[in-house]
């Protein structure tokens, strides 16, 4: 581990669209002590060809090829490579503000490990905002999790030296989740940063947008991943329902 050192986790799946954003969006961190391990998931598009430009250009991005397996399997091998004290999670199409790191580094000392933070909800061409800012809860607990991921993958910011390091379970929706429940097993709180610090592109084809597609997706996880009892995932799935239909 590397004191002070941000490892950015990022998975990458056909993403010749937005990748060169993503990775403009951390060269432009007004923190500069990170690396950033993108994983590409057997990607058939120019994807590997834009991000290793960019490598030459710059050591601290370092790319890895697997074979197609989904997700879960690409963050973890990035997990699995990472080098630093710190754990950020930045996928393909969305975007930090400059401080996102800085602020993040500064509210996570505070705090027993994991801080997340809100951020914009943009349309994914446009960037024009399609719905208000996510503003996060100032801390949820495994239970709040449970019932509403309020911890969006783009935000999500852990020191691994205070609660080390974890991997989310290999599963092909949910996988988030999963790791940050991991830790609040470990930990009674993650604390929310109010400020809006990152971009989130509400994509068209979006399956967490799809609530009837992802309803099957959401009982397999509370019953084989959490290990839940059927009642008591009937219980959290009306919750999960409601909180869902809120947020958007």
């Amino acid at each position: 581990m590397i004191e002070g050192l941000v490892s950015i986790i990022t998975p990458s799946y056909n993403s010749e669209k937005f990748i060169a954003q993503t990775i403009e969006s951390v060269l432009n961190q007004s923190y500069n002590n990170w690396e950033l391990l993108i994983t590409d998931d057997g990607s058939s598009d120019n994807s590997l060809k834009i991000i290793e430009k960019f490598t030459l250009s710059d050591s601290r991005i370092k790319v890895f090829k697997i074979p197609n397996s989904g997700p879960a399997n690409a963050r973890n091998n990035s997990i699995k490579n990472a080098s630093g004290q710190f754990l950020a999670f930045l996928d393909s199409d969305d975007l930090w503000f400059k401080d996102f790191l800085k602020i993040s580094i500064k509210e996570v000392k505070k705090t027993e490990g994991f801080v997340f933070s809100s951020y914009k909800r943009c349309n994914e061409i446009t960037l024009e905002e399609e719905y208000p800012d996510f503003i996060v809860p100032s801390r949820v607990t495994y239970t709040d999790i449970l019932k509403t991921n309020s911890i969006s993958c783009l935000t999500a910011f852990i020191d691994t030296k205070k609660i080390g390091k974890e991997y989310m379970p290999n599963v092909m929706y949910r996988q988030d989740m999963g790791l940050w429940l991991t830790y609040l097993k470990k930990i009674k709180y993650a604390y929310g940063i109010k400020k809006t610090l990152a971009i989130y592109r509400i994509r068209a084809n979006s399956h967490s947008r799809n609530k009837k597609k992802l309803i099957k997706h959401q009982w397999y996880f509370y019953r084989k991943v959490e290990k839940l009892s059927f009642f008591k995932t009937i219980y959290i799935m009306l919750l999960w329902s409601y909180n869902g239909f809120k947020k958007y």
